[in-house]
């Protein structure tokens, strides 16, 4: 629980110095929000442009939604995809969350296939659907820890200190997205942000 203190206590004061413009603390929680590698992600090595997808797998929108990030990465490969994912909707949510992360951290070759399983499961998981996603894609070895708990709580703080309040929620480039969006205006989005990038 140390860690997930100090974590608390840089992010609520990062927060509050980069309200002040402190370049510092922007860049600090650029990089909480972007580059932290306890977050799954796929895509470019070397990104133009980095989506993040604050996600939860008992929501409708989400399940609706994750299929049409995937094809954007897969359309552009200029693009990275970052997951962060929010236990919203019930313990289960935090239970996926959390074997999700585990997985991504040990094993994170067979990371998208069980997120891509659980995300396929009409309606709220249950214990018993997380062990048959994990079954499904050989990951069903791997025991959710205390580091997947505080990196499911972080990703909570920084959906406090970016004011989400559900999900799905979507930053691309600099935009948020609050919901699921059809495919033609998420692809015209990110179309926009990489003319942006491209002109810099």
């Amino acid at each position: 629980m140390r860690i997930f203190t100090l974590l608390l206590l840089l992010c609520v004061s990062t927060f509050s110095l980069a309200q002040e413009g402190d370049n510092d603390a922007q860049a600090q929680l650029t990089e909480m929000i972007f580059n932290d590698p306890a977050s799954p992600r796929q895509g470019a090595s070397k990104p133009a442009l980095i989506i993040v997808n604050f996600t939860d797998y008992n929501c409708p929108y989400c399940k609706q939604f994750d299929p049409m990030l995937e094809k954007i990465v897969h359309d552009y490969p200029q693009v990275q995809l970052v997951v962060k994912l929010l236990p919203f909707r019930g313990e289960s949510s935090m239970t996926s969350a959390r074997v999700a992360l585990t997985t991504w951290r040990q094993q994170p070759d067979q990371f998208w296939a069980l997120h891509q399983r659980l995300m396929a499961k009409k309606g709220t998981h249950d214990d018993a659907s997380i062990l048959s996603a994990q079954q499904k894609t050989q990951t069903a070895e791997i025991k959710m820890d205390e580091q997947s708990r505080e990196s499911v709580n972080m990703n909570l703080i920084l959906s406090q200190v970016l004011g989400i309040q559900g999900t799905p929620a979507t930053i691309v480039g600099d935009q948020m997205v609050a919901g699921a969006i059809a495919y033609n205006d998420l692809e015209a989005l990110v179309k926009e942000q990489l003319a942006k990038v491209n002109a810099q």
